[in-house]
């Protein structure tokens, strides 16, 4: 099975860290704002599994570049989406995301979007500006599912993210159609930063 995801979220919501996390089990705590896209293989359940995973930058900025963000979403299995527990506005860039990825698969009649929502930073607690009920009643309303980690400290809590993501997209509709393939829209993105990786352990 292949599953395209794209893992978005603002600037230093550590989303980079995250999909690197995922990839290499090893944590690096800076990134530039570099669109990558990594495929790496995996078991789960006793099935191999390859994750082709997009590291996006978004702004609302990008949103509004219609057909170049409608191109992502159209590409993508599985959205994780990304927030930091102490920006509140990287949180309510997470809620106006889901409701813009909902509308253009939506009017690509494509079924249902699965969504996951992630609260970056657990760790920084100390500096907590969302709560974590709060991203919970966000996934509850919106029909994502919802976790909170720490990128810095916990491998395993970011693997179960993936683990999730991929146990939604095996019942949704979205992943038998898939307009556009891995390379075809690498190559339509030529006027972007899109590099694909081959990570190993």
């Amino acid at each position: 099975m292949d599953a395209n995801i794209i893992v978005m979220g603002t600037e230093s919501v550590g989303k980079s860290a995250l999909t690197v996390r995922l990839l290499t089990r090893r944590f690096i705590g800076e990134y530039g704002d570099i669109e990558s896209i990594y495929s790496r293989s995996f078991m789960v359940d006793g099935r191999e599994i390859t994750l082709n995973i997009w590291d996006s930058p978004y702004s609302e900025d990008l949103s509004m570049e219609t057909s170049l963000f409608e191109k992502r979403v159209q590409w993508a299995d599985g959205f994780v989406l990304v927030y930091s527990i102490c920006d509140r506005a990287s949180f309510n860039s997470v809620s106006r995301l889901i409701q813009t990825i909902k509308s253009i698969k939506d009017y690509l009649n494509v079924g249902k979007v699965p969504i996951v929502i992630v609260g970056n930073k657990r760790d920084l607690h100390h500096r907590r500006t969302v709560q974590s009920e709060e991203g919970r009643l966000l996934a509850l309303t919106t029909d994502c599912h919802f976790y909170e980690v720490s990128a810095a400290e916990n491998y395993h809590s970011v693997l179960m993210v993936f683990h999730g993501l991929v146990d939604r997209m095996k019942d949704s509709k979205s992943a038998t159609k898939r307009p556009l393939g891995f390379k075809g829209i690498v190559k339509s993105m030529s006027a972007v930063f899109a590099r694909r990786r081959i990570d190993s352990l």
